[in-house]
């Protein structure tokens, strides 16, 4: 097998493959938001308010990925074989790691690959060394996936979970609670607090670097192997708050890059400390190590700690989608990180104000800068939240969606791709429900 690679390799650059470029986004005015709309191709006849779901790509996503594609399709073999095979020049997944570690402020060595946050959540708690005794905490408003993917965990390892509220009511939540709440909730077989930073139920953001400076303090009065784990599912964050994201103290991160990031469909990634790394287990094989195949090849278990290469995925795939990766975090890097939230925490307060002012609205998103990002989440009285999803989209040609939660409520979510001009057509639309 190692020598048939070799050859495979040898052959690919004897004949003349070449190293195959990173495509070139073309330049656009970034500072203009007016330009950066246009390099979506949004429908024009719609108010689109549901991008985070599933991000319509901007034009230098389209075209990196339309790029990779064709080179695959001419020469699938070379291709393949020289970025994902080939040196550590032409080395497309580091490049990909790299990228992500940029924007995040973490290090390529400490990112596996994955396809979306729930797979990485997945990799996450299934690798984490829990036992019988152990458990997982979390609370009641997180989503079914990452309830799901603990649940699952529990199962297989013989540890059990629980779920805790942050607070009682949406017109009482304060960073002090729940901070106090959740750190009260922690008994001495905790070993993982799991959360959600932005909450796609509500749009509330929860205060993560202060929740691991608590953790950090509980931390301290346990041994090594009785540490809490501070894991993070991080995909409604990603792309709106700053990007300093390691940071905030975490242990382990998870997040998709098809939503705020604007990236390929189908493409995520997990951070976590190095030492958190060494002492998890890999879900499934990966093919992005080499000291995996060669321990394999020589019929011997792989040097032990663990490291977040062993993580990623293995196997064929949509290379071009993950080839792609790095053009979008370069999208955000050319508008500006900073720019990019506070043009998002703009719109959707406006949108918070204006829901506040009626009579007629339940707002459930708190309203502070603190507390929200960007995702506003309604009832209009008198009507369900799927009446009213409804009518914005039949009336008003206005895409709004709802929680996908056992109590649902209304949501519109404000993006770079949006316009004040927008948010006053959909408050005008929701004013009209009264």
């Amino acid at each position: 097998m190692l020598s048939r690679r070799r050859f495979l390799l040898t052959s690919a650059l004897a004949t003349g493959a070449g190293a195959v470029p990173m495509p070139k986004a073309a330049p656009f005015h970034s500072k203009d938001w007016g330009a950066v709309r246009k390099q979506f191709d949004l429908d024009p006849d719609y108010i689109h308010l549901g991008l985070f779901f599933l991000a319509s790509h901007p034009r230098p996503v389209r075209e990196a990925i339309a790029t990779y594609r064709q080179q695959l399709e001419a020469n699938p073999l070379q291709t393949v074989e020289r970025l994902v095979f080939g040196g550590p020049e032409e080395y497309v997944p580091t490049q990909v790691c790299k990228a992500i570690a940029s924007y995040i402020g973490g290090s390529a060595d400490d990112i596996a690959l994955t396809q979306n946050t729930t797979t990485g959540l997945a990799v996450i708690y299934q690798g984490l060394p829990l036992k019988p005794g152990d458990e997982i905490l979390t609370t009641t408003h997180d989503h079914f996936v990452h309830h799901e993917a603990i649940r699952l965990a529990a199962e297989r390892s013989g540890a059990t979970w629980r779920k805790v509220p942050l607070f009682d009511a949406y017109d009482r939540i304060s960073a002090d609670g729940m901070v106090e709440r959740l750190c009260k909730a922690i008994r001495p077989e905790t070993r993982v607090v799991g959360v959600t930073w932005v909450h796609s139920s509500s749009g509330l953001k929860l205060p993560l670097r202060r929740i691991a400076e608590a953790l950090a303090v509980v931390n301290r009065e346990r041994s090594p192997e009785r540490r809490v784990f501070f894991v993070v599912d991080g995909v409604h964050g990603l792309g709106v708050e700053s990007p300093d994201i390691v940071a905030m103290g975490m242990d382990a991160f998870s997040a998709g890059t098809h939503k705020w990031i604007f990236g390929p469909r189908g493409t995520g990634f997990v951070w976590a400390r190095p030492e958190v790394w060494s002492v998890m287990r890999p879900l499934m094989p990966s093919t992005s190590s080499a000291e995996l195949f060669f321990a394999w090849a020589g019929e011997k278990p792989p040097d032990m700690p663990a490291r977040a290469t062993w993580f990623s995925p293995g196997g064929f795939q949509a290379f071009e989608h993950y080839w792609a990766v790095p053009t979008a975090f370069e999208f955000h890097r050319a508008i500006g990180p900073a720019r990019i939230t506070e043009r998002i925490h703009a719109l959707n307060a406006q949108m918070r104000e204006g829901l506040a002012k009626m009579p007629h609205v339940t707002l459930y998103t708190p309203r502070s800068k603190e507390l929200s990002s960007g995702m506003v989440c309604f009832d209009v009285k008198g009507m369900t939240s799927q009446q009213v999803v409804q009518r914005l989209a039949e009336r008003n040609r206005i895409l709004a969606s709802t929680t996908p939660y056992a109590v649902p409520f209304a949501r519109v979510s404000f993006g770079i791709q949006n316009t004040v001009d927008e948010v006053e057509k959909t408050l005008a639309a929701i004013r009209s429900m009264a």
